[in-house]
């Protein structure tokens, strides 16, 4: 339920802060004095687009606030939203706010926290419905008329069911198309794949193959020359054989630790001398003999060398081709043979896939049955409720229908096996049309053909009424929505709006005295100038200043003694209807 309202720099408000109540409210006031200003603020903090030109003339920011009880039975839906959005209300409110500052930009806040537009927009759908002015229009299009009918049959989950295997079926037919049209394509693709594959896997890679072979291609193309030089270093550690006088390091080493032993001998203190003397000749005779071992291995050999090189360009064509590693090589060679299994497998089997579309086509149809069943079945208890609140708006014996047909259509849906097939789309297999006879004894017609204006938005208010069981949203929003709607079914426009006001929260905005004489709160907009600049300004209205706000209504400035006496009979005549109401059983008590 909404509790408060506030309203800064917005549009001509400059401030307004509005405390609701649980029942009726109703907002009066002249033409042009900001009755609407207030709606559009109210969508505002809901999530719908904002603009600059919301933003008070002279100011930086315009800003509404809304606070909402969350409780009562109609709650669950937008708590469970909540808990699914993070959002934890505070000592069972939630309070929504929206920043629209000078240059168009916004900012959102729930509860404080900065949020998204399309997670404002969810949560405000949840909490408040508004039905604007030219709302009853909508009634005229057959998707809302289809929309309305299973909101009241309750079978918005199996549409949502039928609108997923239709989109699941659709993308099977695209896809049989798609491999039927380009057969060609698959093919040639077929062969290129088979080729990658074929050319990666005749390589034979090793991971860090290439490193390798570039080491032993190194060794091959300067193995005389790296001969040579080791040769030389062993000489050098170990003298030349050919040479009996030509020592090496190793000799001379020897020699050195011959002498520094001796030395040791006599001074204690160069021991360590000789020590690393000693550790040095060690590796360096290992070194001597691992070198001998490798000039041994060292082949110059060019045939080799030819195969070497042949393998390495292999590999550099390959890189060029399929990755820059040999691991990137043998993951894009694991990627073909996956798809080239997708493209050869049983999921590009026509007849397979066909069998597929034809079970899948029939699954669907029993489901989308199951839907028309429980429509036409809605159908006719919904045409009966609204022409009873037809009846009371005023509109004489109405008759109401929902015609409900099937397309046929060879490319549709149908049991497997049948010739005969229908249409379907997310919605069903379903046209639905609102068909309605003003008059006893007609034919009923399309709406649209046959209602005016007014019958058309007391009609829509008929349906708002009879739905109230099914809708969810706590707070019911009504903009001028008796527009067209005359006194003499003011009456009973107020007795509905009095009767949706017993389970929902409902705020009303009228030009109808008899339906502002049913409101459990009242408040009047004006609009006044203060230095120069136009300001609206709302207030709650004490009874006598509610009496003087009907008469007004009636009668028009200045209030006549007449007026007053109407006024007042019209609030005693509505409170009665309050009274036998509640005495009924049906006035839930007010929060």
């Amino acid at each position: 339920m909404l509790l408060d309202l506030t309203i800064t720099e917005f549009a001509i408000i400059q401030r307004v802060q509005l405390r609701f109540g649980a029942g009726l409210n109703v907002l009066t006031g002249q033409t042009g004095a900001g009755k609407s200003i207030l709606i559009d603020a109210l969508g505002a903090v809901l999530g719908q687009r904002v603009n600059a030109d919301m933003v008070r003339t002279g100011a930086k920011t315009a800003r509404v606030e809304a606070v909402f009880a969350l409780d009562g039975p109609r709650v669950t839906a937008i708590q469970n939203l909540l808990a699914d959005q993070g959002i934890e209300p505070d000592d069972d409110q939630l309070i929504l706010s929206r920043e629209i500052q000078a240059n168009g930009r916004s900012v959102a806040r729930v509860n404080g926290r900065a949020t998204t537009m399309v997670a404002l927009a969810e949560i405000g759908a949840g909490l408040v419905d508004i039905h604007g002015q030219s709302d009853h229009l909508s009634l005229l299009k057959p998707a809302v008329q289809l929309n309305l009918l299973d909101r009241f049959a309750g079978t918005l989950d199996l549409r949502q069911e039928v609108a997923e295997r239709q989109r699941e079926l659709v993308a099977l037919k695209h896809r049989i198309a798609g491999i039927a049209t380009n057969a060609r394509e698959r093919e040639q693709r077929v062969d290129m794949i088979r080729f990658q594959i074929n050319e990666i896997d005749s390589a034979q890679l090793q991971a860090g193959e290439d490193e390798a072979l570039d080491q032993e291609r190194s060794m091959l193309a300067n193995a005389e020359r790296i001969q040579l030089d080791t040769l030389g270093a062993l000489q050098l550690l170990t003298g030349d054989p050919e040479q009996a006088t030509a020592t090496g390091a190793l000799d001379q080493l020897r020699q050195l630790d011959r002498l520094l032993r001796d030395l040791a001998g006599i001074v204690e203190s160069t021991a360590g001398f000789q020590e690393q003397v000693t550790e040095a000749l060690t590796s360096l005779i290992d070194v001597a003999a691992e070198m001998r071992t490798f000039v041994d291995g060292v082949e110059n050999d060019p045939a080799r060398l030819e195969e070497v090189q042949d393998r390495i360009e292999l590999i550099r064509t390959l890189k060029r081709k399929y990755g820059a590693t040999i691991d990137d090589i043998l993951r894009f060679g694991e990627a073909a043979q996956r798809e080239l299994d997708e493209l050869t497998g049983t999921g590009v089997d026509i007849e397979h896939l066909t069998r597929e579309r034809a079970e899948r086509e029939a699954a669907l149809f029993d489901l989308a049955s199951r839907l028309s069943a429980r429509r036409k079945e809605a159908a006719t208890t919904l045409s009966r409720a609204i022409e009873q609140s037809i009846a009371d708006l005023g509109m004489g014996t109405a008759k109401i229908e929902f015609r409900m047909t099937t397309t046929p259509d060879p490319n549709g849906i149908g049991p497997i096996g049948a010739s005969a097939r229908v249409a379907c789309d997310d919605t069903g297999i379903d046209d639905v049309e609102l068909l309605v006879a003003t008059n006893a004894g007609e034919t009923p017609k399309p709406v649209g053909r046959i209602a005016s204006g007014g019958e058309t938005a007391r009609l829509m208010l008929g349906v708002k009424s009879v739905l109230t069981s099914v809708d969810q949203t706590p707070t019911l929003v009504f903009d001028e929505i008796d527009v067209g709607v005359g006194g003499r079914s003011g009456q009973v426009v107020g007795e509905k709006l009095a009767a949706l006001a017993d389970t929902h929260q409902v705020l009303v905005i009228t030009h109808l005295p008899q339906v502002a004489a049913f409101a459990d709160e009242h408040f009047r907009i004006e609009k006044a100038a203060t230095d120069g600049r136009v300001i609206s300004t709302v207030a709650p209205l004490e009874p006598e200043a509610r009496t003087e706000e009907i008469g007004l209504m009636l009668d028009g400035a200045p209030l006549t003694e007449a007026a007053l006496a109407n006024a007042t009979h019209m609030l005693a005549r509505a409170e009665r209807w309050k009274q036998e109401h509640a005495a009924n059983g049906a006035l839930a008590p007010k929060r």
